[in-house]
């Protein structure tokens, strides 16, 4: 497999609490080594972004040093509590409650539910973290299992 669907949810937080941030981390790592799946951005507009905002970090600097030193997990979090402008408990609470409570607009959430052949809505939690890991999952699948 050349491409790899990131699997880590962003429901999921490391040591530091951050939700999001260990998906953030395995994306920008598989957009650096380009093996990152077709349509997954190292970096994109939705938690991505909100994450690199909250904690104050350079999306630009999150890509450099992740592409020039492969750090393990534990070391970007390392790299993370050096660089971010705010990394207190607040901040971290505020940010895991926005995505948790995130939910796509209804064109999104759609689709995601036709690909996977979900025709009721109202059966699936919906808030984007557990509709974006049906869409990895039926991508993974397409890719992998098919």
């Amino acid at each position: 497999m050349s491409k790899i669907v990131p699997l880590i949810s962003s429901g999921i937080a490391g040591p530091l609490g951050i939700l999001h941030l260990p998906r953030l981390w395995l994306k920008v790592s598989l957009e650096a080594c380009g093996k990152i799946a077709d349509g997954y951005p190292g970096i994109g507009k939705g938690y991505d972004s909100m994450v690199c905002a909250a904690l104050g970090l350079n999306p630009e600097a999150v890509k450099q040093f992740i592409s020039s030193s492969k750090p393990t997990y534990p070391q970007f979090e390392t790299w993370v509590k050096k660089n971010a402008q705010h990394l207190d408990k607040a901040t971290i609470h505020k940010l895991n409650v926005a995505i948790q409570g995130y939910i796509h607009e209804s064109s999104v959430c759609d689709g995601i539910l036709k690909a996977n052949g979900i025709s009721d809505a109202g059966s699936v939690c919906p808030d984007a973290i557990n509709l974006n890991n049906l869409d990895d999952w039926y991508e993974f699948h397409q890719a992998v299992l098919k």
